[in-house]
């Protein structure tokens, strides 16, 4: 991914300039640690630098955050918290990647599980780095969409769930429903 990054200036130049015509925020997304920040901020640096030597305006900054999908994202959260506007847990990736469980693979789906006790661990994590920061964590995934798993993450106190459209319905319902105090004992 550093290399990608490298790679990514003009892409950069366009999103900096775009950023003055309405609000943007840039994830980045399968983040692994704090070299792949640094990397992507030098990345930011050297396409301002560009754009203000061709007097081209642009935004200065842009929020800008990582979407955590994989166990190392979410081990050093405290850490990438700290240089980041925002963060997002992709659980698909995160579920899979943790407990070596391809949901494609019929030899081995079964072992994806959203409420594994590692996972569940991986996401308090992620919101604890998060909390702590003062910076917004969501998550998104097939385990945002499915009500039964609402209770749990208001629990940990996701701040935001991002799924399809469909699922809104069911899962909103859910949440309404719900006592925080209760959900916080059942998750104890």
């Amino acid at each position: 991914l550093v290399r990608e990054i490298r790679g990514q200036t003009q892409q950069i130049r366009g999103l900096l300039r775009a950023a003055l015509h309405g609000p943007l925020q840039i994830m980045l997304p399968l983040i692994s640690g704090i070299e792949e920040l640094e990397v992507t901020k030098d990345t930011f640096a050297e396409a301002r630098a560009q754009l203000a030597e061709q007097g081209l305006p642009h935004a200065q900054s842009v929020p800008g955050g990582v979407m955590g999908e994989v166990p190392s994202a979410a081990i050093v959260a405290d850490v990438m918290a700290r240089h980041v506007d925002f963060m997002s847990i992709g659980t698909n990736d995160l579920i899979q990647y943790t407990l070596a469980a391809d949901r494609e693979n019929d030899d081995v789906n079964y072992l994806y599980e959203p409420l594994h006790p590692a996972i569940i661990r991986l996401i308090k994590l992620t919101i604890d780095a998060g909390d702590k920061a003062g910076i917004p964590v969501s998550l998104c995934g097939e385990m945002a969409a499915d009500p039964i798993h609402a209770p749990i993450l208001l629990a940990m106190g996701m701040d935001e769930l991002s799924m399809n459209p469909q699922a809104i319905p069911a899962v909103k319902r859910v949440i309404r429903s719900l006592d925080t105090g209760k959900c916080r004992a059942f998750l104890d």
